[in-house]
């Protein structure tokens, strides 16, 4: 019987989530997830977000990875950067339901959480319910998706 491979899961973080990012790479292979880390490696106060976020955001719309989290102090900038990359839909989570249902409803495919304001354990409920949900895929969750994604690609 052979198993399925792991899902790997990107995840990046500045100097502002450097701590937490390395609690959840811990985290994802508790629970049979592949982290794979797009850095800082070390922590650096005078590093800066994009320059993790945006290779992560790459990796995840190239379909290299199933999902991205992406950690910086307050988790704004991280989502800001990984928005501005084609084929990401990311949000900044600060609750269970919005996790879950951000994948469920708008195929969310990038969590960012803030560092400095989310604890340890409510950021792995975070993640585990994004990492667990499934894309509804509903024609009207379709329809809006499109015409989000018309906007990003300059069809207004």
């Amino acid at each position: 019987m052979s198993k399925e491979p792991l899902k790997k899961v990107g995840i990046c973080a500045d100097h502002g989530g450097f701590e937490l990012k390395e609690r959840i790479k811990t985290f994802l292979v508790q629970h049979n997830f592949d982290p794979i880390d797009f850095g800082a490696k070390v922590l650096d106060e005078s590093d800066d977000y994009p320059d993790f976020v945006i290779p992560l955001a790459k990796a995840v719309a190239s379909s290299e990875l199933f999902r991205g989290i992406a950690i910086c102090g307050s988790g704004v900038g991280a989502c800001v950067a990984a928005n501005k990359v084609v084929g990401i839909r990311a949000a900044l989570i600060n609750d269970n339901f919005s996790a879950h249902q951000g994948v469920e409803d708008d195929d969310m495919n990038m969590i960012c959480l803030g560092g400095r304001v989310t604890g340890y354990a409510a950021a792995e409920e975070y993640v585990l319910a994004f990492l667990n949900a499934e894309f509804i895929g509903a024609e009207r969750h379709i329809r809006r998706l499109n015409k989000i994604k018309d906007i990003k690609q300059g069809k207004e």
